[in-house]
C-alpha cells in the first residue's frame, strides 16, 4: 500500500510551505473562481427556477442534478485516476462555462423556460460527478504529503469566502439584469479558473495512469473499492465519513430551517445559526492552514467528530437563538477538523493510483446520497418534530465518531512531518 513507488520527488513544490508555493497558491486561486462561480450559479438557478414554475416544480428543477451525481460519483473517481484529475478538472470547468453562457444567452433570447433550466441541472449534476472526485484528489499531485493538512485548511477558508461572497455576486447579478445576467456571471468566473488551471504544474505519474488504461472502466472500480476495503485505515475512514455525513447534512441543510419556523427564529435565526456555524468552520480551517499538521489525526478525527454529535443534538434543545448560533459555532470548529483531516489522511494513506477513486468513495455520502436524503427529513419532521430528528442525526454522528475510536489502525494514524533537511 506504500505510495513511495510512483511519488518520490515527482511533485511540484514538495519542500516549500503550500501558502509560499506558487503552484499551490495558482490551484488555489483557480479553485476560488470556481468555487464563487458554483454558488452564483444555484443562486441564478434557484431564483430562474422560481420564476418560472411553481415552488413543487422549482424544488425538482433544483434535485435534478443530484441523481446524476449520486449515481455517477464512483464512475468520477475512475476517470480522475485513469485520465489525471488535471485534465479532468480543466475538462469540467470548461463544460460548465460553455453551458452556462449558452443558457444565459437563451434566456435573454426567449426568457426563462423550466426545462432548459431541468437540463442545465442535469448537465452540471453529471459534470460535477467528474469534477468532485477528481478536484479533491488533486492536491497531492501538487504538493508534499506533508503539506496536505494546510492545503485543505486553505481549502476550506476558499470555501467559507465562496459561500459569502457568491450569494451576493449573485443576487447583484439578478438585480442588475436577471438569471441571465447571473449565469453570465457564474460563466466568466468558470473562464477565469481556466488558464490558471492550465499553468498549474503537477507529479508524472503517467505508469499510474497507463496502468489503468489497460483495464475496462467496470474493474477499475472494482479494484479500487476492493482496495480501499482492504486497506487497514482508509476502510474504518469510509465508514466513519460516511456516517458522519447521513448524521449531519440533513439537519444542516433542512432541519435547522424547520427549528427556525417552529421556535419563531425567522429567515435571520437561520442566517444567524448558519452564520455562526460557518465561523467555527472557517476558525477549524484556518487552525490548519497556521499550524499545516495536527499530532494524533486520526484520534482527533474520531473525537471532534463524537464532541460534534453532542452538539448537534444541542443545537435543538437550547433556549434561545444566541445559544444556538454559538453551539453552531462549536460544532462548526469541530465538524471543520474533522472533515479537513479526514480528507488529509485519505490523500496520503491513498496510492496515488487510486487517490480519485477513494475521493470519490468519501465524497459520494456528502455530495451524492446526503441531498437526497432531504425530503426524507422533512417528512420525520413533520411526523416526530426537529428535536427527535437533530437527536437521531447527533446519534449516527456520535457512531462515527465511536466507530473511529475503536478502530485501532484508525485511531492511531498519523499525517506525515515535514522531511529533514540534509
Amino acid at each position: 500500500m506504500s505510495t513511495t513507488g510512483i511519488r518520490t520527488t515527482l511533485v511540484p513544490g514538495e519542500e516549500k510551505p503550500a501558502h509560499r508555493d506558487g503552484n499551490v497558491l495558482r490551484w488555489l486561486s483557480a479553485y476560488t473562481a470556481s468555487a464563487v462561480g458554483d454558488n452564483v450559479y444555484y443562486l441564478a438557478l434557484s431564483w430562474a427556477a422560481i420564476r418560472s414554475g411553481s415552488p413543487a416544480q422549482a424544488g425538482v428543477v433544483m434535485a435534478v442534478s443530484a441523481v446524476p451525481r449520486a449515481l455517477l460519483m464512483l464512475g468520477g473517481g475512475v476517470v480522475a485516476d485513469r485520465f489525471g484529475p488535471r485534465r479532468v478538472v480543466i475538462g469540467s470547468d470548461a463544460v460548465r462555462c460553455v453551458a452556462v453562457f449558452a443558457v444565459a444567452g437563451l434566456l435573454l433570447a426567449a426568457g426563462p423556460r423550466l426545462w432548459l433550466l431541468a437540463v442545465l441541472g442535469f448537465v452540471f449534476g453529471t459534470v460535477d460527478a467528474l469534477f468532485m472526485p477528481a478536484v479533491g484528489a488533486l492536491p497531492a499531485r501538487i504538493t508534499g504529503r506533508h503539506q496536505l493538512a494546510r492545503v485543505q485548511g486553505m481549502r476550506g477558508l476558499v470555501i467559507r469566502l465562496a459561500h459569502v461572497v457568491g450569494a451576493p455576486l449573485g443576487g447583484l447579478g439578478v438585480a442588475l439584469g436577471g438569471s441571465a445576467a447571473a449565469f453570465g456571471i457564474a460563466g466568466l468566473l468558470f473562464a477565469a479558473s481556466l488558464p490558471l488551471l492550465v499553468s498549474v504544474r503537477i507529479g508524472n505519474l503517467a505508469a499510474a495512469e497507463s496502468a489503468a488504461g489497460r483495464r475496462t472502466a467496470w474493474r477499475e472500480l472494482g479494484d479500487g473499492l476492493r482496495y480501499i476495503r482492504r486497506h487497514r485505515i482508509l476502510a474504518p475512514l469510509m465508514v466513519v465519513v460516511a456516517l458522519a455525513d447521513l448524521g449531519f447534512v440533513g439537519p444542516l441543510n433542512i432541519g435547522l430551517t424547520m427549528l427556525a419556523d417552529e421556535r419563531g427564529w425567522g429567515a435571520s435565526g437561520v442566517g444567524l445559526v448558519l452564520a455562526g456555524f460557518g465561523a467555527g468552520a472557517g476558525g477549524s480551517a484556518l487552525l490548519l492552514t497556521v499550524r499545516g499538521r495536527l499530532p494524533r489525526a486520526g484520534l482527533v478525527l474520531s473525537g471532534t467528530c463524537a464532541a460534534g454529535a453532542v452538539g448537534i443534538g444541542a443545537v435543538a434543545y437550547v433556549p434561545s437563538l444566541p445559544l444556538a448560533a454559538g453551539t453552531a459555532l462549536l460544532v462548526g470548529l469541530l465538524v471543520g477538523l474533522t472533515g479537513a483531516l479526514a480528507a488529509a489522511l485519505a490523500q496520503t494513506e491513498a496510492d496515488a493510483a487510486y487517490i480519485g477513486r477513494v475521493t470519490s468513495v468519501g465524497s459520494l455520502v456528502s455530495l451524492g446520497v446526503a441531498p437526497l436524503t432531504y425530503p426524507l427529513t422533512g417528512w420525520a419532521v413533520g411526523i416526530w418534530g426537529t428535536a427527535p430528528v437533530f437527536t437521531a442525526s447527533a446519534a449516527a454522528c456520535a457512531l462515527a465518531g465511536t466507530y473511529g475510536l475503536c478502530s485501532r489502525p484508525l485511531r492511531a494514524a498519523e499525517l506525515p512531518t515535514a522531511p529533514a533537511r540534509p
